[in-house]
């Protein structure tokens, strides 16, 4: 599995200096993925957020996470904000190993955790390619 470039850090110009600036549906859900012997599993950290809300979509290779708040949702006048509810599209790449029939989702404790089971016998072939 792969994450999508797609969804990169860009650059921002700020007076003389180069700063980066993250696409903010970057900062608003932090992924960790690891490996068991029979799939990926995948925690999308959204705490605050409505179950509901979330949509999961597969199509060929992609694999999009997304979450949508829900209308008239209240913005206080932040004094110091460190943390958004708002809404993030999150698009990973699924390599041929991966079950995408049999994925499943589950939002429990502010963490949305998504398992891409892998198909028996199927492995990622690798190939080193030499610079010349």
């Amino acid at each position: 599995m792969y994450y999508n470039q797609s969804c990169a850090a860009k650059g921002k110009e700020y007076g003389s200096r180069q700063r980066p600036m993250l696409i903010r549906s970057m900062q608003r859900a932090a992924v960790n993925i690891y490996k068991t012997e029979s799939s990926y599993e995948m925690l999308v950290f959204a705490p605050g957020r409505i179950r509901e809300h979330f949509s999961i979509d597969v199509e060929g290779q992609e694999l999009r996470i997304s979450y949508t708040p829900p209308e008239g949702f209240p913005r206080p006048e932040w004094v110091l904000r460190e943390y958004s509810r708002g809404g993030f599209v999150r698009v990973f790449t699924l390599d041929e190993t991966i079950d995408s029939a049999g994925i499943t989702a589950k939002y429990e404790d502010g963490v949305l955790h998504v398992s891409l089971p892998l198909l028996p016998g199927k492995t990622i072939t690798k190939k080193q390619v030499v610079i010349g």
